[in-house]
């Protein structure tokens, strides 16, 4: 037995010793999550949180890139823009690409999903050629879509013509011009939110689809009483997802429409770019971007307590 050894009026006992090992492996797990953390932290701070409150700060002044003049001038942009028919019309655009987009880009995802979800040589080639959208760049896919929606050589207007049907001048028009962003974006991201779907897929207990098949249960109602309510987590992460990204959507029209013709596709952040840097207001730009976060925000806690679910597997 180990003697008990004292110094001044404290007793040290091996039990003591353990406990002040114990702590000092406790304070240095800490001190190492914390260098760790540090670097990211202080480049979130400098990179993110800092421009979050200037900008903040900036959206309640009447701020000139070009003359780099500064007055506060309390809430009189976020009034403005409320009235703002440019401003209201471009969220009314972005709204109207996500209400589409939405659920038909995860309808397709999922039955893409679906389809290639077996193991196998084919499905394996299909999976690669359903995500090749996702890593082309968006100003090279929105290149490639400009040229097929083309009037005069487009792929688009040489189809209809091949069946004596009228061409089109697809991105001219104010009431197609939309529906080809549209078609763009679906094809650009189905492949993403296909892959996330079949993480979900993967992740459901074949045991249950064999206990549903000897119950006579067939292929429609497997998917409709056990694929769909243990998607449901997942399919509210690919709404979530899809939504902030349909409702934000910029490059895709940048390149393709530049937001025309006459403002039909001018969406609400490409509006925020060229009122900060083409009108050079600063200070409007920022109110705008911070109005659209908190629709962005309100709309993403909506969705997430319409999709809470408490299914477990």
């Amino acid at each position: 037995m180990e003697p008990n050894r004292s110094i001044g009026h404290h007793v040290i006992t091996p039990r003591t010793k353990k406990q002040a090992r114990k702590l000092s492996l406790e304070q240095s797990e800490k001190l190492a999550g914390l260098g760790f953390i540090l670097p990211v932290s202080i480049l979130l701070l400098i990179f993110m949180f800092y421009p979050i409150i200037q900008a903040f700060i900036i959206s309640f002044q009447e701020f000139n890139l070009v003359s780099a003049e500064k007055s506060f001038i309390g809430l009189k942009n976020y009034m403005n823009l409320l009235q703002d028919e440019a401003f209201i019309a471009s969220l009314k655009h972005s709204f109207h690409f996500a209400i589409v987009v939405v659920p038909v880009q995860g309808a397709i995802a999922l039955g893409l999903a679906l389809l290639v979800q077996k193991k196998s040589k084919v499905n394996a080639v299909f999976r690669t050629l359903f995500f090749i959208p996702v890593v082309i760049s968006t100003a090279v896919a929105a290149t490639v879509f400009k040229l097929i929606y083309s009037k005069e050589y487009g792929l688009l207007n040489s189809i209809l013509e091949t069946f004596h049907l009228p061409t089109v001048n697809f991105l001219s028009d104010t009431e197609t011009a939309m529906n080809g962003v549209i078609i763009l974006g679906i094809w650009k991201a189905a492949g993403f939110f296909m892959i996330i779907f079949l993480a979900g897929l993967n992740n459901i207990p074949i045991d249950l689809y064999e206990a549903a098949r000897v119950d006579g249960a067939g292929k429609i109602r497997q998917f409709f009483f056990i694929t769909l309510p243990l998607l449901k987590r997942t399919i509210a992460f690919v709404a979530i997802i899809t939504t902030i990204d349909a409702i934000k959507l910029s490059a895709l029209v940048y390149v393709l429409t530049g937001g025309g013709p006459s403002g039909s596709t001018e969406t609400t952040v490409v509006f925020i770019f060229r009122t900060a840097f083409e009108k050079m207001n600063m200070g409007y730009a920022s109110a705008a971007a911070f109005i659209f976060f908190f629709i962005v925000l309100i709309i993403s806690l909506i969705q997430m307590k319409l999709f809470k679910s408490d299914v477990e597997y």
